[in-house]
């Protein structure tokens, strides 16, 4: 999962992406970048690590021009090299710079068409680089030196054709402006606004919505699955339906885990998303293991779970507490690469408050159960605390399906609810009792709204149903080879030295 940003503004626009990033941060710790257009010239920062640490004011005074977009990552394809940090860059035609939150999933058979057939190199095994290369070699079917906005959109048709999967893009087009696409089913979240200010209307795009009300923008909508978005270098608005909209089903990942509780995707609060799962959570556990539960205290797992564990509390009935102190200055754990790592970080990440947990039964609350390794170290914090009992409970259903769309879920053999009953992983986590949101209660939690606009969701990881691409066994099996931890690590073993230099 990464986070992607632009700014098409009257003023340098180096600190508003900076800013914007930072309100992004959570997408993705492992790389940053800017990219900003001036006088036709494009300037480019990006190196690995937090947006504090890739932008020294250094950076900062060189990324001159008006326009401007970036990219925080976390990787699924590829490797943590700085050669795959985005913005990437090419020079033909015109001088093109792309941001891509998502994944292809038919990148490999794209890398050998591109290859071969567009006889363009790739120098990175990202398929944000092949994104790049596609679009590219379709815009170098004009021959003319000035694009118009339909010829752009007339090269994305056949990058929508050719590409299969998730993607929220942002681009920039040396000489001409910034571009923004959706990928055909809305499975990555995009969103635009705008603002007036005495020099004329500005613009803004974004993965979520926190980003553009953060600067003082005014969230117009958000970009339609299919659909893009060109903004010129007169500051003109145009837009273009550019693909049919197959159904538009946004990730419920996005509602469980990714997204900031402050932010609006697709029109549906995700703060008021997780406070009806907690409610949906609760009626459960009541339907479950009856009025009697025996819980004395709701504790959530910081941060994500805070919304849903809250008001799961309140319609048991039973004390709502904080029991776990977080140290802010450590990354996410589901997003660090490596299982030794993840398990390593979260007794450094979290510190249990005693006092809330001795000689209680504790309930604690946390958005999902991927892997199970971090719960089970936080399960054994509470029981050093003084826990009497304790429960665990997900918001969200047994993950049990790899993810093919951008989220660090490729390997089924990594899932601990992949072939295995509740009770079976709440002995392997160490929990006294075990509970799962119900699917269905799920779905509803997060569309019980009527302003949604959305068809359905892609609840893959859940129940196996891929809504884009053509995901068969075989595929699964292969990228399970190639992205399980043990693969991960061997990566970065034979990861040579960057030859990719970073423009400053």
């Amino acid at each position: 999962m990464c986070g992607v940003i632009g700014v098409c503004a009257h003023e340098p626009v180096g600190q508003m992406l900076y800013d914007g990033l930072t309100m992004l941060q959570h997408r993705g710790q492992d790389a940053a970048g800017i990219v900003t257009l001036k006088d036709d010239r494009l300037y480019l920062r990006k190196d690995n690590g937090m947006v504090r640490d890739v932008f020294l004011n250094k950076h900062m005074v060189r990324l001159v021009g008006n326009f401007g977009i970036g990219h925080v990552r976390y990787p699924t394809a590829g490797t943590s090299s700085t050669a795959e940090a985005q913005p990437l860059y090419v020079n033909s035609p015109y001088g093109i710079a792309l941001a891509h939150n998502g994944n292809l999933t038919n990148a490999e058979t794209l890398a050998k068409e591109v290859y071969e057939h567009d006889r363009r190199h790739l120098n990175t095994d990202s398929d944000s680089e092949v994104l790049l290369n596609i679009f590219a070699h379709e815009l170098q079917k004009f021959t003319k030196t000035k694009l118009a906005p339909d010829d752009i959109f007339t090269a994305l048709q056949a990058v929508y054709d050719r590409c299969q999967g998730a993607y929220g893009v942002v681009a920039m087009i040396a000489g001409h402006g910034m571009l923004a696409f959706r990928d055909p089913n809305g499975i990555r979240p995009l969103v635009y606004g705008r603002r007036l200010t005495p020099a004329g209307v500005e613009y803004m795009v974004a993965s979520e919505s926190v980003a553009l009300t953060a600067l003082g923008f005014e969230v117009v909508r958000d970009i339609n699955p299919g659909e893009a978005i060109f903004i010129d270098l007169n500051y003109n608005l145009h837009t273009k339906q550019c693909t049919d909209k197959i159904k538009h089903t946004p990730c419920i990942f996005e509602y469980v885990y990714f997204a900031r509780p402050d932010s609006i995707i697709d029109n549906i609060s995700v703060h008021k998303a997780r406070m009806r799962m907690g409610e949906k959570l609760a009626q459960r556990i009541i339907s479950e293991w009856g009025d009697n539960h025996e819980i004395d205290v709701v504790i959530p797992i910081p941060d994500t779970s805070r919304n849903s564990a809250l008001e799961c509390a309140t319609h048991l009935g039973v004390k709502y507490r904080e029991g776990f102190n977080k140290n802010r200055y450590i990354g996410r754990t589901f997003i660090m690469p490596g299982q030794s790592m993840r398990k390593k970080s979260v007794r450094q990440k979290l510190n249990a408050i005693p006092l809330e947990f001795k000689n209680k039964n504790v309930l604690l609350v946390d958005d999902s159960i991927v892997r199970g390794t971090t719960c089970h170290e936080i399960i054994q914090m509470a029981r050093d605390a003084g826990a009497k009992n304790v429960f665990f409970a997900s918001v969200a259903p047994p993950v049990i399906f790899p993810n093919v769309y951008g989220i660090d879920m490729p390997v089924r053999s990594e899932l601990i609810s992949s072939g295995r009953t509740v009770d079976e992983v709440r002995e392997i986590i160490g929990a006294d009792r075990l509970i799962f949101q119900d699917l269905d209660d799920l779905v509803e939690a997060v569309n019980n709204t009527k302003y949604s606009r959305v068809d359905g969701f892609d609840c893959s990881v859940f129940d196996g149903c891929y809504v884009a691409g053509q995901i068969t066994e075989e595929y699964l099996q292969e990228l399970q080879a190639k992205r399980n931890d043990g693969a991960k690590k061997q990566q970065v073993a034979n990861n040579p030295v960057d030859i990719t230099g970073i423009m400053e």
